[in-house]
């Protein structure tokens, strides 16, 4: 089986890149060698349609399998169309990422995880941090602070400047955990707010 996983370097222990139309590298693997090959993709600097671009690259290179952090529309189009099949959520490195595939830690998606046109914001749902944060993200913000807190048109916005620079520099283990645990902190602050707005409605 030959798997596409979306990275930030060229090679097996490279970060996965929680974008899948403007990420830096596909990594070619074979799941049951271990072998690969990787190509730079040259959708991620195009103005538009990147997505397309690079699903078409995926596809030309006969892969069975694309795992990346998140996926647009288009790109699912093109890729399920295809008949490839298309894993979200991915993250840590290109070779655990495969390894959790093969074992059921990746569940395949049946539709996108970002909307059309979020281009380089495509990790923003997640708040900025991209991989762990990307595929539940979206639903979090529109639960907490997006219903709770009236920001549901503001959150999507003002993190993409910021969305394209998140992959550039492989983070450790210990800064992804960090940086987690700080999402996870933060939207139990939010859910309290919500609860606690809940109430006064309640009461009032």
């Amino acid at each position: 089986m030959k798997i596409c996983v979306t990275a930030t370097a060229g090679d097996r222990n490279a970060q996965v890149d929680p974008r899948f139309g403007r990420c830096q590298y596909f990594v070619f693997v074979d799941s049951d060698t271990m072998a690969f090959e990787a190509m730079a993709n040259e959708a991620i600097t195009a103005p538009g349609g990147a997505g397309i671009q690079a699903a078409q690259a995926v596809v030309n290179k006969g892969v069975n399998v694309v795992i990346s952090g998140n996926i647009g529309p288009n790109a699912f189009q093109v890729l399920s169309t295809a008949g490839v099949k298309i894993a979200t959520g991915a993250y840590g490195t290109v070779q655990e990422a495969v390894e959790m595939y093969k074992t059921g830690g990746l569940n395949e998606t049946e539709g996108s995880t970002v909307s059309a046109h979020a281009g380089m914001g495509a990790i923003a749902p997640g708040g900025g941090f991209g991989m762990g944060g990307g595929r539940g993200g979206g639903r979090g913000q529109g639960m907490g602070r997006g219903m709770g807190l009236g920001m549901q048109q503001t959150v999507p916005s003002q993190p993409q400047p910021q969305a394209p620079q998140a992959p550039i520099t492989p983070r450790t283990k210990e800064e992804e955990i960090e940086e987690l645990s700080n999402m996870a902190n933060r939207l139990a602050k939010d859910l309290e707010e919500v609860k606690k707005r809940m109430e006064e409605l309640k009461r009032g």
